[in-house]
Parts: structure tokens; sequence; C-alpha cells
């Protein structure tokens, strides 16, 4: 698991790489409960051993977003639902600054949601 989760990012091209990087440690630093594995080719992040979020990369735009497990009990302005019936994405623009703010509002909301068992 560990070779194929270096594969993936290792296996990106910049600006990409190190932004999906960059999003891996804030998205690990959240909780001490919060571990990464690979699920369906792309790196899963699980709290508490559930599935918490995924990092990927759009197919047409090339552009790194956070995959919100359960997205549609998330109410952040910057969440994209689409198509999807549960899950939301978070869309990061790799030639820019992280907007460190968004992720991490984003990602605690998750975290309460948790706690609270909501």
């Amino acid at each position: 698991m560990i070779e194929d989760l270096q594969k993936y990012y290792l296996g990106q091209n910049e600006p990409n790489k190190s932004c999906l990087l960059a999003l891996r440690s804030i998205i690990l630093a959240q909780n001490t409960e919060i571990t990464e594995t690979i699920k369906y080719g792309m790196p899963c992040f699980l709290y508490k051993g559930k599935r918490f979020c995924y990092v990927w990369v759009d197919k047409k735009t090339q552009e790194p977003y956070i995959l919100m497990v359960e997205g549609n009990r998330l109410h952040h302005p910057e969440l994209e639902q689409g198509d999807r019936a549960k899950m939301k994405i978070l869309r990061v623009n790799p030639n820019l600054d992280l907007p460190m703010g968004t992720i991490l509002e984003v990602l605690q909301e998750a975290l309460r949601l948790d706690k609270k068992g909501n």
C-alpha cells in the first residue's frame, strides 16, 4: 500500500505533485486518528477507520481536488456537488497559494460532524 501511495504522488507532474503532497500533509495534520490508504487507485483518508476524504486530479481540468465523502452534509460555499448524490469536491488551483482557510474550514466541519454523530 505504501508503494502504491508513493507511486501515485510521485507519478504526478508538477505543479500537481507538490499540491497533492501539501494537501496530504494538511489532511493528516488535522487529527491523529486520520490515516491514509489507497482505494480505487487514489489516496483515501480514513477517520477512525471510516472513509473521510480523497485527493484526486480532475480528468478534464487537470486540477487537484479534495473529495469529501460526507459532502452532502457539509455546507461550505466553495464545495461543489456536481452530479454526485453524496460527495462534494473542493477544487484547488495548483498554480496559486493553497486556500488554507477554506481547506481547514471544510476539513474541520467534516470532523465536527463525525464527533456529533450527525
